[in-house]
């Protein structure tokens, strides 16, 4: 009887030892398709003395602030556009590690079938953040809806239009509010992740939406002190693997595209 207990005391201890040698990761990532991407992954880290712990956040300021106070140790939501103007706006540091998927940028309407039909005076809702909102304009622009004084500039907000000649109104609000007013503006550009959570189907829903070479990658993003770490680079490495590629594949049906 001894002898069983103090196998099982060992064997307790071992496990204990093995639960503690498990190095903690938090990373803060949006609902749709990020913290579903690292959720799958969590238990090939896990074998790697990794322990994920994934912090969901519906807004796209905080998971930056957050990393770069050092409460978290990495986020999964945002492209490089927007990563570089927030470093700029914020005065942070901040840097990718690796791109992992597109999610293109579709517009979308529960008023029209084709962007033709779009009405002179008709109000377009649009991301108010820099990057997103020049992502907006940009599609817009590209499908002959309005000119920019700057047609590459990615950080253009209405201001930057140089023609409207359908004198549309735009109405700015942060992006995780614009698939709720969807029923209440002529044309909605949605970032895919918040489309994808309202029930969207960007394939199939979007009237107009962005290639498979769009040059809004998904990044994970860390710290200069930390980037290189052990763990970072177990996650990077995880988050590019075929499983994940052929999850993304599977699961979006081109609504988001592995960008590896």
């Amino acid at each position: 009887m001894k002898k069983v207990l103090l196998f099982t005391a060992l064997a307790a201890a071992l496990t204990a030892g093995f639960a503690q040698a498990n190095e903690k990761l938090v990373v803060a990532a949006t609902p749709i398709p990020h913290a579903e991407i690292l959720e799958l992954i969590k238990p090939t880290l896990a074998k790697e003395g990794v322990d994920l712990q994934i912090k969901v956040f519906t807004d796209y300021v905080q998971p930056n602030v957050q990393v770069a106070e050092k409460r978290l140790d990495a986020n999964y939501f945002q492209t490089l556009p927007y990563l570089e103007n927030f470093n700029k706006g914020k005065g942070t540091n901040l840097t990718t590690v690796v791109g992992v998927h597109v999610e293109p940028f579709g517009a979308y309407s529960k008023k029209i079938k084709n962007i033709s039909e779009l009405k002179d005076g008709a109000t377009v809702a649009i991301p108010n953040e820099g990057s997103n909102s020049g992502r907006a304009l940009l599609l817009l622009q590209k499908a002959g809806v309005i000119t920019l004084k700057d047609p590459k500039n990615a950080l253009a907000t209405p201001k930057d239009i140089a023609s409207n000649p359908k004198n549309l109104k735009f109405k700015e609000l942060e992006s995780a509010l614009l698939p709720r007013v969807l029923d209440q503006v002529d044309l909605d550009l949605i970032n895919t992740n918040y489309a994808l959570e309202a029930g969207l189907n960007p394939a199939k829903d979007a009237l107009l939406i962005e290639g498979a070479d769009s040059p809004y990658v998904n990044y994970l993003v860390a710290r200069p002190d930390n980037k290189d770490s052990d763990a970072i680079q177990k996650l990077s490495k995880a988050l590019t693997s075929p499983e994940v590629k052929a999850f993304i594949e599977k699961k979006y049906s081109g609504a988001v595209l592995p960008a590896f």
